[in-house]
């Protein structure tokens, strides 16, 4: 007789966790919203103005990056562009570069913002623990700067990219992976590569102790206080608190932030988000360091709101708060 698996962990319909290790990412919340978590394939021919590619950049491991190219248009044809590194979120232990919500609103970013975007596919925790995330991250941004020094070759970045600007964004967790990747990054030589600017959003920053905004903001399908735990626990290694470094990057475990040689910041945050409060630690912590950073904030909208596909297209606010943030991110951008 086959002994049933037992259930041991379950996060709001995004994970299922079972003793024997296994994990099921299937969705099981409501099925009005399984198309933002169901892979993209890719194309090479240009959709609403973006071809989509998914290229191997370790062959041992099968590490992979997906990358959305704009059509260049006749006024770009020799005026390369700049390349967002994108981390995506998903709590350390769900989503992929693959998936529509990061489909829906990369597209666009490579469309509005000028902008190519290469989002690698990320370890996910429990079956990769952090630093998992942080070390695909790393390795992709090295990968650029091998092309950069023409030690490998990618076609359409060779043609289309500017090295010497470089810029991080990412979404929640991948906001961590933003900060971490760039604290990383200002310890060693990337040249002839150039690291321009980081743009966390909305990045999953927390402390053990409940703040204010997580008691009253409200909960959203992006992010409830179950998430926030559930998801922490199983990402963190083994005995950790949300006091980790990882995730506690302002708190006295971490490195010291004005021994960090890192490049200006563009903090994305939302004035609803659960986590607002210890992302403002953060942001105080930065001024406080005397690092350059920027603070935009979307005013009356929840953490990771612009994802949300169906709320971007049915609330008039959602939209324009979006359309709101990416030119507020390419502004950044452009002034770099």
């Amino acid at each position: 007789m086959v002994q049933q698996k037992k259930l041991i962990h379950e996060v709001s319909g995004w994970l299922r966790v079972y003793d024997d290790g296994s994990v099921d990412r299937t969705w099981t919340g409501p099925p009005e919203l399984k198309f933002m978590a169901e892979p993209v394939p890719p194309h090479e021919e240009f959709i609403a103005g973006v071809a989509v590619l998914d290229v191997t950049i370790d062959q041992n491991s099968g590490h992979r990056v997906r990358i959305y190219l704009p059509e260049v248009e006749e006024h770009e044809e020799y005026n390369k562009l700049p390349i967002l590194l994108h981390f995506h979120g998903g709590g350390f232990c769900i989503s992929q570069a693959d998936w529509y919500i990061y489909y829906h609103i990369y597209t666009r970013f490579a469309r509005e913002a000028r902008v190519i975007c290469v989002s690698p596919f990320l370890s996910r925790a429990p079956e990769r623990r952090l630093p998992a995330a942080i070390d695909d991250g790393y390795s992709a941004l090295l990968w650029l700067q091998s092309l950069a020094k023409a030690e490998l070759h990618e076609p359409c970045l060779k043609k289309h990219a500017d090295f010497r600007r470089v810029f991080l964004i990412g979404d929640s967790s991948g906001g961590n992976i933003v900060h971490h990747v760039a604290a990383r990054a200002g310890k060693v030589d990337l040249t002839p590569l150039k690291l321009t600017g980081m743009i966390p959003i909305h990045p999953g920053f927390l402390r053990s102790e409940r703040s204010k905004s997580e008691l009253e903001n409200p909960e959203t399908p992006f992010l409830t206080r179950d998430m926030a735990d559930k998801f922490i626990n199983l990402s963190l290694p083994i005995g950790a608190t949300k006091d980790h470094p990882l995730t506690c990057p302002m708190g006295p475990a971490a490195e010291q932030l004005n021994e960090l040689k890192i490049p200006p910041y563009l903090l994305c945050l939302a004035e609803k988000d659960l986590i607002w409060d210890t992302e403002m630690e953060f942001y105080e912590a930065m001024k406080k360091a005397n690092k350059d950073i920027e603070l935009f904030i979307s005013k009356g909208m929840t953490h990771s709101f612009y994802l949300n596909k169906i709320e971007v297209d049915m609330d008039p606010n959602t939209a324009a708060e979006t359309g709101a943030l990416i030119a507020g991110i390419k502004q950044f951008i452009d002034k770099y």
